[in-house]
Order: C-alpha cells, then structure tokens, then sequence
C-alpha cells in the first residue's frame, strides 16, 4: 500500500472491526469505548490514514480551507500577520491557501478568481497599492461570499477590516519627536490610494497643530514605492534644496526610514543629535541598525489571529456579518530607540 492511500476499510479489515465502528471511532463518538478508540487511532497512524478532504467539503459544504492574499510575502509584518492567520486556521481544522499580488491589480484579480474556482470557504485580504476599483471584491461580496480585510481597509459598503489605528501611531511618532526638542520634521508619505497613508499623514499634521506648529506642505513628500532607494533619494534632495533644513524625518514605514538615514549620514548628519528619524511598523531589523530606528509597532500576529476568527465564524454562521461592527482597530506602540531620542 503507497502512504497516504490507507481507507477506513483498510483500518476496519486490520482490527476486524466493522466500517462504521471505525468511522465513530474516528470521529470520537461517545458510544465507543475508549480502548477501541485507541487501538482505531493507533492502527490508522500506522497506515497513514487521512480523511478524504474532497468527500469531507462534500458532505458539510465546505472545503475547510480558506484563502490569503497579501501584497508581499517578504514584508515582515505580513509574515507575522500569516503566522497569526495560521495559527487561528489550524487550530480550527482549516488549512490555508496563500497568494501574493507583488501590489499588482492583475495578480490580485487572478488570485481572487483561482480562488474562488477552488472552492475555499472564504478569504482574507490586504489589497494592491494598484488598486483603486474594488469592482473583483464587491461583486463576491454582494453574494455572500465571506472576505474579511486586513491592515488595508477599502472604501466599499458593507467591507469588514481589521486595523490598526494608524492615526493615532502616527500622531504618537510625531509628538515624540517634538519632545526630542525637533521642529522642522518631514513626512515621508505612503500612496494615497491606501487608507493607512492617508490616516498616516493625518496623524502626523494633528501633532504638528496640536503642539503650535504649522504644516508646511513642503515637508510632506510622497514615496509611493515605498523603497530604501526612493526615500534616500527624496531626502538627500530636501536636505539641499529647502531654505531651513529639515531637522527630523517621520517615515509612514520602516524601508522610508532607513532611506532617510542612509541620506543624513551622506550629508554628514549625526543621528538623533542633529536629526531625528521615526520609522512605522517595527520590522524586525529596526533593533540591529546603528542607530536602533524608532518605529510604531503594529500588533501582526493579532491582526491576523482576529481577521481569521471573524473569518471563520462568518463561515460557520456564527457572526452575521450584516449586524456586527464593519471595523476592528487594534492599538500600535511606539518603539522609542536611539534614531529619535536626544533626552
């Protein structure tokens, strides 16, 4: 017999037993006694035994398997946003299919179509930087098809995010870095086709006013790439070009940041003494730069635990999605390292 091919029948001629009995056995129903059971489990570890997962779907109308689709598996809060997801999945009997769009629209509609052929239960979602029609979501959505959004949240009816209140990380990086003493800061701005950029900036323009200073739209510049290569570039321009030299940086993510390091210590700038630089997302590699990059944490691991538990009890008829809250906002944390902090 080739591993893996072993049939309940199989366990049943081995132990003399019945199909049926093994098939309760399995399934730990109450009638069988538990030496049975045992000797049931033990038999079917030694053949390999597995369900059939096609007859499984078939009989309860779902395949247990739900779909990912992310924007960049190398992004390391997305890596801790899967291991969440998995963890979730698993423990619940689901397994866990995963596609990356590389923040292509195209790649996202064919995941979404792949997808939905294959016949998952649902899926969970972090869109494209490319899109802008949410025409492939709203469409399954109207029926009844179970998505859940993560970390970016689309302007349609009826979509149920997960988040984090990028607003409130971002208003917190900022003030810290005007009780470091910094005055002239500079946003690096996201797309302005995400939310979380949009929600960003606005963050970062509350601290200003809040604490009597005034936005200069000047010093707010967008880095829709995203790349250390961009920011470098972007900053090592403002550093030349702006009558008052920006005196701190606040990057709406960590690749910005270390572009705006690199650009400083080009330019011959002393880090945090002379300027100050705050990344958001506190990746991992945040800890080990010289100096060690101030971040706004984002809690991934939790973010993709509660998008999966929402997912799943939507699958499972347990939460209506018509009558819960559309918005689940989880908190950052910022990160106070050596790049920002001069007292």
């Amino acid at each position: 017999m080739k591993l893996g091919q072993a049939t309940i029948k199989d366990i049943a001629r081995e132990l003399n037993l019945s199909v049926s009995t093994i098939s309760r056995a399995l399934k730990d129903y109450p009638g069988i006694n538990s030496e049975t059971k045992r000797k049931v489990k033990e038999v079917a570890e030694k053949l390999n035994y597995r369900p059939n997962a096609i007859a499984l779907s078939l009989r309860k109308s779902r395949s247990f398997t739900i779909g990912v689709i992310i924007p960049e598996v190398v992004h390391f809060f997305f890596s801790t946003v899967i291991s969440g997801i998995e963890e979730i999945a698993n423990s619940r009997g689901y397994n866990v299919i995963l596609s990356q769009s590389n923040e292509k629209l195209s790649r996202e509609i064919s995941s979404i179509e792949t997808m939905l052929s294959n016949q998952i239960d649902g899926v969970l979602v972090s869109y494209s930087k490319e899109t802008k029609d949410f025409d492939h979501f709203t469409k399954v959505l109207d029926q009844g098809f179970p998505i859940v959004f993560f970390d970016r949240a689309p302007a349609i009816p009826n979509a149920i995010n997960v988040m984090v209140d990028d607003y409130q990380g971002a208003y917190d990086a900022t003030a810290h870095l005007i009780s470091q003493g910094y005055k002239n800061i500079v946003h690096l701005a996201g797309p302005k086709t995400l939310k979380i950029s949009i929600d960003r900036e606005n963050g970062y323009k509350a601290a200003l006013e809040k604490n009597g200073i005034s936005v200069n739209p000047a010093h707010i510049i967008s880095c829709p790439l995203g790349t250390v290569e961009e920011s470098r570039e972007m900053v090592a321009e403002l550093l030349d070009s702006l009558p008052e030299r920006p005196d701190s940086f606040f990057s709406c993510n960590d690749i910005g940041a270390v572009g705006a390091m690199m650009a400083c210590r080009d330019a011959g700038l002393k880090i945090p003494l002379e300027v100050g630089i705050v990344g958001f997302s506190d990746w991992q590699f945040c800890a080990m730069l010289d100096p060690q990059l101030s971040s706004v944490s984002q809690p991934g691991f939790t973010m993709g635990a509660k998008a999966t538990e929402i997912l799943l009890d939507i699958i499972e008829k347990k939460l209506d999605p018509k009558t819960m809250e559309q918005s689940l906002i989880l908190e950052t944390k910022l990160m106070e390292r050596d790049s920002s902090k001069r007292f």
